[in-house]
């Protein structure tokens, strides 16, 4: 007995993606003036034109390809649809204006649609970028990932070197240094042509990694380095590389130079109208003044940025936060603690991990300087959970840390001891 065997066939029902070139073809048509005849030439038969226009048929990049420039357009034009492209425009103004959370849902919106790889992998590389500003880094490293395959795939070095950039960020925030570093390496020893902007964001990256991995002359190279490409840039950016520098010097315990790059960064950034990078860097100009004791100096800093904050609600929580440790070190607990619960509150509500995550730390501070330990404790403890959800291990062992130094100043030895313990293992 013979057996035949049938093949099965997945049929995709294209007529809607028809029906909408076909739409946009006979717009095309009308605006150029010309009848259905005309426009098929020697090629085609006006029944065939029509076929297309109504979405009957669905035409083959051939005839495109012949159709589009008889109408003034290109294939693309024809085939891409408008309000997808200023659906992209919009989530490309969101994310040059600061509104992450807005872009990101832009683009997540769009990328399923998107079968075209170049296409996609932009998409891709902007979602990265997104969650990597947002402080998601661990949702960002496959969307990063996936760019970079493709545009190497592609041959699109540049675009790849920018997705593998996010990538590189991405570790960065997650305590992969090695990684991060050498992703970094890897994009600076192509001998691409970078640009002087983006290699300077390069070197700056860098430079955070050296940082955070304690090399605070490696940092310095690097930023040494960045400020010969500096010049080249245009205002803004040239706000950014200061503000990252005075971060730099923060970090390594230099709070003169730090204070001196941030006020430069600051003036910058106002001449460039950059509300939100302004209110950014006179954050980080409280907490040098802070760690500097000049209480009195931070506080009328942060105070100014406050005033003066454009409204997003991300910078409104970062700023309450860094009031919040203001004034807890200046021994004005109740306005501490106040002000801590506005940053949990404001952090919450623009899903800023990052921020709930400091705000909590400064209101279990604080709660324990007010002698209140079950439910400093709680604070500890619910930070702590949120650590371990969200934040890299040195950001764990910072909140541990805190912990173990309330404990011990309660005079609980024994716990802080714990705890200091605990915080050495974690990884």
């Amino acid at each position: 007995m013979n057996v035949v065997r049938t093949r099965r066939r997945v049929v995709v029902d294209d007529r809607p993606l028809a029906t909408a070139i076909g739409g946009r073809l006979k717009q095309a048509r009308l605006a150029a003036g010309l009848t259905q005849q005309q426009l098929a030439g020697d090629r085609y038969t006006k029944a065939y034109i029509s076929a297309l226009e109504n979405g009957i048929a669905k035409p083959s990049m051939a005839a495109l390809n012949y159709l589009a420039p008889r109408l003034g357009r290109t294939a693309s034009e024809i085939l891409s649809d408008p309000s997808r492209a200023w659906a992209r425009m919009e989530a490309d103004l969101a994310l040059a204006a600061g509104h992450w959370q807005q872009a990101l849902d832009g683009y997540l919106a769009l990328v399923d649609g998107v079968q075209e790889r170049a296409a996609r992998a932009e998409l891709l590389t902007a979602i990265a970028e997104s969650y990597c500003r947002l402080n998601r880094p661990s949702e960002a490293t496959r969307p990063a990932s996936d760019a970079a395959a493709i545009f190497a795939d592609l041959g699109r070095d540049l675009d790849r070197a920018r997705a593998e950039y996010w990538l590189g960020s991405a570790h960065h925030q997650q305590d992969n240094l090695d990684e991060a570093r050498n992703i970094l390496h890897s994009i600076l020893a192509r001998g691409l042509d970078l640009g002087a902007d983006f290699r300077t964001r390069i070197l700056i990256a860098l430079a955070a990694t050296e940082s955070l991995d304690g090399e605070a002359a490696k940092a310095r190279a690097y930023l040494e380095e960045a400020r010969t490409l500096a010049g080249e840039l245009d205002t803004r950016r040239r706000g950014t590389f200061l503000a990252t520098l005075a971060f730099a010097y923060r970090t390594a315990g230099d709070l003169e130079a730090a204070i001196r790059m941030g006020l430069q960064a600051l003036a910058l950034f106002q001449a460039a109208e950059s509300d939100l990078e302004a209110g950014l860097v006179e954050n980080q100009l409280a907490l040098a003044y802070l760690a500097m004791g000049s209480i009195e100096r931070a506080r009328t800093t942060i105070r100014r940025a406050r005033t003066n904050a454009v409204d997003a609600e991300r910078l409104a929580a970062v700023l309450s936060d860094t009031e919040a440790m203001i004034e807890l070190e200046a021994g004005n607990l109740d306005r501490a603690l106040t002000l801590a619960d506005q940053a949990i509150e404001l952090s919450e509500h623009s899903l800023n991990q990052k921020g709930l995550l400091d705000a909590l730390a400064t209101r279990a501070r604080t709660l324990s300087a007010m002698g209140r330990a079950d439910d400093a404790a709680a604070a500890f403890e619910r930070a702590f959970d949120l650590a371990e959800r969200t934040a890299p291990a040195s950001r764990r062992r910072e909140i541990l840390g805190a912990w173990a130094d309330a404990l011990a100043a309660l005079g609980r030895h024994d716990e802080a001891f714990a705890l200091a313990r605990r915080a050495l293992a974690s990884r």
